[in-house]
This record gives C-alpha cells, structure tokens and sequence, in this order.
C-alpha cells in the first residue's frame, strides 16, 4: 500500500495543484490531509494563489482518495463546501502491525502525546515543519506544509511505501526517510 500525507494547504490553489500533480506522479493509494485545508488563519499570510473555493473544487473531485482530520483553522462552514469528512480530531490507522495515530498538531502534539505506546507512530500537521523524530519511543512524524512551509523548510508532503516513511519536496528530493 502506498500512502501519501500532507498538510496545512491554507486555501492556496498554486499548492494544491501541485500536491493533487505529485499525488498522480506517486501513484498513492489515498491521500491523507491534516487539516488546514481552506483558511489562512490569523497568524499566516495568504498563500499563494489563495482560492478557497477552487480548492474546495480540486479536493471534491477526489473526495474518495482523502482521508482527513481537523487542523485548527478548520471549521464548520468549512466542512459545509467539503463533500467528505474533515471534523474529526484524529483518525487510527494501521500499518506493518502498528498503530498510527493521525492529527493536525494543535491538540495532540510532542508536548501532548496522545494515549498510545511505545513503537506506536503520530503523524501531524500544524507546526510546518518536517520532521522524524523519537520521543520516549513513539515516533512523531510532520511531512511539513505544502503552502506555507517554516523555519526555512521546504514545501513538502510524505510518502509510504514499502515498510517506509519518505519526507519529500516537491522537486522528488528526500527530506527525511524512517524505516519501520
């Protein structure tokens, strides 16, 4: 099975274009998005090409490849315009025998971990930031921000396949890769 995860969009139209064109080229089984699909939210700039209506368009189109969860500026009337399921806070998967806990990153998080255990896997959105890391031995993953990326990072989105975990950017460049 391969999986591609992403997330904060922010309503940029240029940004999702390019995730919906590397979801093709990867040949992904489903895309899984972490929230903040529409709105900029407060505290960010507009993205690039902003167009949340578009957007809403482009991810309707392929509402039976998504799965979602709830990033904080993800709201009600959001969901309204969204022809698939976008409220819940986290979603649980399962791959290779482990237990992966999806999230966006504003309530659950490395300073919240949620009920889970050692070996266990938390993927999140929020902090625009890609990262692998190891904490107390549950493995949190951040495939970064498509649109708004921080701390000099990269555009990115994250990759499984094959028992692996591959941060890319857009141009194919690994970022980080775990191996289960």
């Amino acid at each position: 099975m391969k999986l591609m995860f992403a997330s904060d969009l922010h309503g940029s139209l240029f940004f999702c274009e390019k995730l919906l064109d590397a979801y093709k080229n990867e040949n992904a089984e489903k895309l899984i998005l972490l929230g903040d699909l529409l709105y900029h939210g407060p505290r960010n700039n507009l993205s690039k090409n902003y167009d949340t209506i578009k957007v809403a368009e482009k991810l309707n189109a392929i509402k039976n490849n998504l799965l979602c969860v709830r990033g904080n500026c993800d709201a009600q009337v959001d969901q309204m315009v969204l022809n698939f399921p976008i409220m819940s806070d986290y979603a649980i998967i399962y791959l290779e025998k482990r237990l992966i806990f999806l999230t966006h990153g504003h309530i659950y998080n490395r300073n919240n971990l949620p009920p889970i255990n050692k070996n266990d896997i938390m993927i999140q959105g929020h902090t625009h930031v890609p990262i692998i890391e190891n904490i107390n031995g549950i493995i949190l993953m951040n495939p970064g921000s498509v649109s708004l990326p921080k701390q000099n990072s990269p555009h990115s989105f994250m990759i499984y396949e094959d028992a692996e975990f591959k941060i890319k950017d857009f141009d194919g460049n690994i970022i980080n890769r775990y191996k289960l």
